[in-house]
């Protein structure tokens, strides 16, 4: 295969917006993925209205919304035994005032498809990344081993990484992580959705917001928050305590959770909050959960590596393009994405937080900062702003 202009480790949401939005630009670009498809359950299901607004961009909107998806105005919770508003997106000054819920590998295959009719663009799946190509201390390509077991070197002008949480680039590139911490995990499962259920489409139930529940059309996505490392002691419990636990919070009578036979009906989520202190050195940068991962509160994740692919898009096309791309363009990315990134984490954080009374012991109910939302008329308008566009929205330019 010739040089490259651009090779995209990890065919997520980060990694394919920018190879779409890199090829549109003329830039020649690689994107490759180690597995070989996108079906697998429990991603990130989330757009945002603000990436629904790149859709609309892209020229693409009315296709891509006639897929199959549920919509969500306003996101909820359970506090005080009352349903509250926590989230409202109807005063956004965007087309569409909702979260979608759609599976993640129905908008992927969505935007490979549009990126694979431009000139210059190219999937590759099955192919893993086993190392970085540097010489003179910057990084000229990737290491790569093909679907067929063939290894060979890719060279390109650079090396991005979109490659997740557990990210093989940054790792490569001995990039170093800085761990925010996590208390929790979630246990993600599906449960049949029936006549007469909540007419909610995502909703958070419980004294502490321990069960998120998402209308999925045909069947609800379930969400249980456990503490971290808690698994084991989960699992020795038996599935009765946890179908037992889940129908104390969950509006839902205890017998639909009988659904729930077997624990490989229960997916563990491993929460983690990290982020690097520098997402690039010569020759490779890192974008989305590889540069920043993120808590599952608020499905921002997504939303956040879809920005991060517009404004490094925007940066590097030109430089990419004339053959002038300097570290000064990669610290560019950073610069301009590290301030949304470091204020999403922060609302997260106090979105867990509780406050400790005397004697130590944390309070029971949801925390202050969600009681807080949840009594005023207004906040919910600004945290559906900060949810469906966050703090930064990207646009991208032509």
């Amino acid at each position: 295969m010739s040089k490259q202009d651009c090779i995209v480790v990890g065919a997520g949401p980060a990694g394919l917006m920018l190879g779409l939005l890199l090829a549109r630009a003329g830039i020649t670009v690689t994107v490759i993925e180690k597995h070989d498809d996108f079906l697998r359950d429990f991603r990130g299901d989330t757009i945002h209205p603000s990436t629904l607004d790149v859709m609309d961009q892209l020229g693409c909107l009315d296709e891509f919304l006639a897929l199959p998806h549920q919509k969500a105005p306003a996101l909820h919770a359970e506090i005080g035994g009352k349903t509250a508003t926590i989230a409202d997106f109807s005063r956004l000054p965007t087309r569409c005032k909702y979260i979608a819920f759609m599976p993640q590998w129905e908008f992927l295959d969505f935007i490979a498809g549009k990126a694979r009719a431009i000139p210059g663009f190219r999937l590759e799946m099955g192919c893993a990344a086993t190392g970085l190509v540097e010489r003179d201390g910057a990084v000229h390509g990737v290491s790569i081993r093909t679907v067929d077991g063939t290894e060979q070197d890719m060279e390109a002008s650079l090396v991005v990484g979109a490659d997740g949480r557990v990210s093989t680039v940054r790792r490569l590139a001995g990039l170093q992580v800085e761990d925010l911490g996590s208390s929790v995990d979630v246990l993600w499962m599906k449960l049949s959705r029936r006549d007469g259920d909540p007419a909610q489409p995502m909703s958070h139930a419980g004294p502490n917001q321990g069960l998120v529940m998402i209308d999925r059309g045909d069947f609800w996505q379930l969400g249980y928050v456990i503490a971290k490392g808690g698994f084991r002691q989960v699992k020795q419990d038996g599935i009765p305590a946890l179908r037992a636990k889940l129908a104390a919070v969950a509006p839902l009578p205890a017998e639909r959770f009988d659904e729930l036979a077997g624990w490989e009906q229960v997916h563990l989520l491993k929460v983690r909050m990290d982020r690097l202190r520098q997402w690039w050195k010569p020759g490779v940068l890192c974008i989305g959960d590889a540069a920043h991962a993120m808590s599952p509160i608020g499905g921002v994740g997504v939303n956040l590596a879809i920005q991060d692919a517009i404004a490094a898009a925007n940066i590097l096309a030109g430089p990419l393009r004339e053959g002038t791309l300097t570290d000064a363009h990669l610290h560019a990315v950073q610069k301009r994405r590290s301030f949304p990134t470091k204020a999403t984490q922060k609302v997260q954080l106090m979105m867990r937080r509780r406050r400790k009374p005397e004697g130590g012991k944390p309070s029971s109910g949801p925390p202050a900062f969600m009681r807080f939302i949840a009594r005023s008329r207004l906040l919910p308008h600004l945290t559906g702003r900060l949810i469906g566009m966050g703090f930064r929205p990207e646009t991208i330019r032509e």
